[in-house]
């Protein structure tokens, strides 16, 4: 066993899905003011794609300092 204490890895995902939620509902009301749940669809998609491109580059940048 390693007596180095590995630092834990955050994820962005749940972040993005927080911003993700609150921009589609308002793509919701501005697209589609019968029915914003479709937005909040859309918005979490987007949220959860910003959070995975967040967190590709934060292990980018992580890799290259350990190197």
């Amino acid at each position: 066993m390693n007596s180095e204490k590995e630092p834990k890895k955050k994820s962005n995902i749940g972040m993005g899905i927080v911003y993700g939620v609150v921009l589609g509902v308002f793509i919701g009301l501005i697209l589609f003011p019968d029915n914003f749940a479709a937005g909040i669809g859309i918005g979490i998609s987007i949220g959860i794609v910003g959070g995975a491109i967040m967190d590709s580059t934060q292990n980018k940048k992580t890799q290259d300092e350990e190197n």
